[in-house]
């Protein structure tokens, strides 16, 4: 059996029964059982609440994902390549893979107000460096002789990077890209939680003021099951379609 199956045909019921036990023994609205938490997620989306929320969130989880990972390959392959600008640019990343991201995103609504644009821009410079760094590690590894032979057949640089680059650097984007999206989202919702007035972090902002944990679970929840459906019905088939070649190599060795 597969460990992911595994995962959700036993430990998840499981889970959900223990829970659900734990409710029905302690009897406190600190720890609503499934069944009230499986209500308030029906009337949140009965009311239109719930999808309005999501998306805003997944708007802004969209946005600085993409900026985050543009930035930060940019950035990494350029380190990687560059032993000068490595050198000028790794002091900077340090700082901000050690600046808490809680920091950063005080400082940004300071300074420019709560605003959209601070929002977002708190999350993308809170995850370029991981980026950065990840990419910068890939580009460092990649094999001189297929350059040294790209070189000899004449390639473009839109072949080079299609034929050559790409193919090593993918298990490289493919970390940054999941650690990313891991960590993205619950940045996100920090942000929304401190200077937005809508999203899935503002409404646990204000579940969490009325101690309705009930309304702090369906959110929750309901976000977790988007990010765990873009992660296995996109994320995972990439990959595996991706690293193909290498299952068919490993076949016919």
């Amino acid at each position: 059996m597969r460990r992911s199956a595994l995962a959700c045909w036993v430990v998840l019921p499981l889970l959900v029964g223990l829970w659900g036990v734990l409710a029905w023994q302690l009897d406190t609205s600190l720890l609503p059982s499934p069944a009230a938490v499986l209500n308030t997620l029906q009337r949140e989306a009965a009311s239109g609440e719930l999808q309005r929320h999501l998306a805003v969130t997944l708007q802004r989880v969209a946005l600085s994902f993409l900026l985050a990972m543009a930035f930060g390959t940019l950035i990494g392959i350029a380190m990687g390549r560059l032993v000068w600008l490595d050198a000028l640019l790794d002091p900077l990343l340090v700082l901000l893979l050690n600046l808490p991201a809680l920091v950063l995103i005080i400082l940004l609504y300071v300074w420019f107000g709560l605003v959209e644009a601070a929002a977002i821009l708190a999350v993308v410079i809170n995850k370029v460096p991981n980026v950065a760094v990840t990419l910068r590690e890939g580009a460092r590894s990649l094999d001189p002789r297929l350059e040294q032979m790209a070189r000899a057949y004449g390639f473009s640089p839109l072949m080079r990077l299609r034929h050559v680059w790409l193919p090593q650097l993918f298990p490289y984007l493919m970390a940054a890209t999941r650690g990313g999206l891991a960590l993205i989202w619950k940045i996100v919702l920090v942000v929304e939680l401190l200077g937005r007035s809508d999203g899935v972090g503002f409404q646990l902002h204000l579940a969490f003021q009325v101690f309705d944990v009930a309304g702090l679970l369906a959110y929750s929840l309901a976000f977790i099951a988007i990010v765990q459906l873009i992660e296995l019905g996109l994320l995972q088939p990439l990959e595996r379609r991706a690293t193909r070649w290498r299952r068919t190599g490993v076949e016919h060795a």
